[in-house]
């Protein structure tokens, strides 16, 4: 299984780069069946989102018509980058195999800051109210 969804995992990469894309691909199975495929696409729709595992995942999010990706398993040709690595931890995937951990390219990126500001708007009091109302409700929900 794992030979075969790395095969097809680099045949999705091979389309990227046939396609001027950064040659990653990637392939989601759930219950040993294939839910989505998909590789880099982000010169071509002009989309900063476009990782292959960020468009595999809405495939697959769309198919099964959940976010919640438990019980999937991610075969991907290169280790997610940290971005990816939130998304596919948010998705709930429960495991990721990955061909290669990373390429030494020259960190070309700008250097952003992030600044934490004051919680003068109370915010994490929003935040706790949602996640309490979520709860109430699953537990109403329960009986």
């Amino acid at each position: 299984m794992l030979e075969k969804m790395m095969n097809l995992a680099m045949e999705e990469a091979l389309k990227a780069y046939k396609h001027n894309e950064v040659p990653i691909g990637c392939v989601i199975v759930k219950n040993d069946k294939i839910i989505a495929k998909g590789h880099n696409n982000r010169e071509k729709q002009h989309n900063i989102l476009g990782h292959a595992e960020v468009m595999t995942i809405k495939k697959a999010s769309k198919k099964l018509k959940t976010w919640k990706l438990d019980d999937c398993i991610m075969y991907v040709t290169l280790k997610p980058c940290s971005m990816c690595e939130s998304i596919i931890k948010q998705s709930r995937i429960k495991e990721v195999y990955y061909i290669l951990d990373k390429l030494d390219f020259k960190n070309e990126y700008s250097k952003t800051t992030f600044t934490k500001t004051s919680n003068e708007y109370n915010y994490d009091l929003i935040l706790k109210e949602f996640f309490n109302n979520k709860r109430r409700q699953k537990q109403k929900d329960m009986l």
